[in-house]
């Protein structure tokens, strides 16, 4: 049975429970076995799941492959990336509009299948530079994302992280490759994903869940947490990624997680003994 505390009251009032990936769930390929217990007992429990990371460097095909080897059975609905919520946004706002990203082949072929007319970066204009986490990335692809926006080009980011958690230590992220173009150019990105607004409304579209019936896990203050605090989700931190303690005392109250537990684990004891 359940604590029947405030804290496992709050928690066992929610409709959809929102997980983070790198960090939360796993570290690269090292699973969290009490993640998959814990996922397992709220979809026993008749609670709704969602997979939601802001790494676009692959596709909701490879993160459904991923979870579904890591023991988490996941369906296709269950899972967003910030790509998506980038894609939805060049659709819905931007159509037509020619794009070069800075990604992946994966996320290139994405935006592409899409129907977004993709550059390859030697075109002398571009209306859209688009940039993201890039384990491909070159100078040659930086020098040309930065040669377009200076030309006039929007500068969108799928996401603002800069660093991404794996099993052994940190690598750079979107965020990291951002800050070098924005040096070059002078130009800051909008970016999607979290902590931003289209990422709440995308998933309320596709959950028809209420900010108020959703709860978020995560490992970073500044987009897992600050996505539930800025826009009246439940944010819950986990230490079990990027943040520590002291990151926490130091953060401004308005950006401290409403729920703090050292991994999912002790969430699943809290919820359900």
């Amino acid at each position: 049975m359940p604590l029947q505390d405030p804290t496992s009251a709050v928690l066992n009032a929610k409709k959809l429970y929102i997980f983070d990936m790198d960090g939360t769930i796993y570290l690269g390929d090292r699973v969290f076995p009490f993640a998959i217990r814990f996922i397992d007992h709220l979809r026993a429990a008749g609670r709704r799941v969602l997979f939601f990371t802001n790494n676009a460097s692959h596709t909701t095909e490879f993160y459904l492959q991923k979870l579904t080897r890591l023991g988490f059975s996941p369906t296709r609905e269950e899972i967003m990336t910030s790509g998506d919520v980038t894609i939805e946004f060049l659709k819905r706002h931007r159509p037509g509009k020619t794009v070069y990203l800075v990604g992946t082949d994966e996320l290139i072929r994405n935006f592409a299948a899409a129907g977004i007319p993709m550059l390859t970066g030697k075109e002398e204009k571009a209306d859209i530079v688009v940039t993201s986490f890039d384990t491909t990335l070159t100078y040659q692809k930086l020098n040309d994302a930065c040669r377009l926006i200076r030309g006039g080009a929007e500068y969108l980011s799928t996401h603002p992280d800069f660093n991404c958690p794996t099993e052994t230590g940190f690598i750079p992220d979107s965020g990291a490759i951002v800050a070098f173009v924005t040096a070059c150019t002078g130009k800051k990105p909008t970016y999607f994903g979290k902590p931003y607004r289209e990422t709440i409304e995308m998933i309320c579209e596709a959950t028809g869940h209420t900010p108020g019936e959703m709860c978020i896990f995560g490992d970073r203050l500044y987009t897992d947490i600050a996505v539930g605090k800025r826009h009246g989700v439940t944010a819950v931190l986990v230490l079990s990624g990027e943040t520590t303690p002291a990151d926490v005392e130091k953060a401004d109250a308005a950006d401290k997680p409403d729920l703090v537990f050292p991994s999912l684990d002790e969430v699943d004891r809290i919820m359900f003994g």
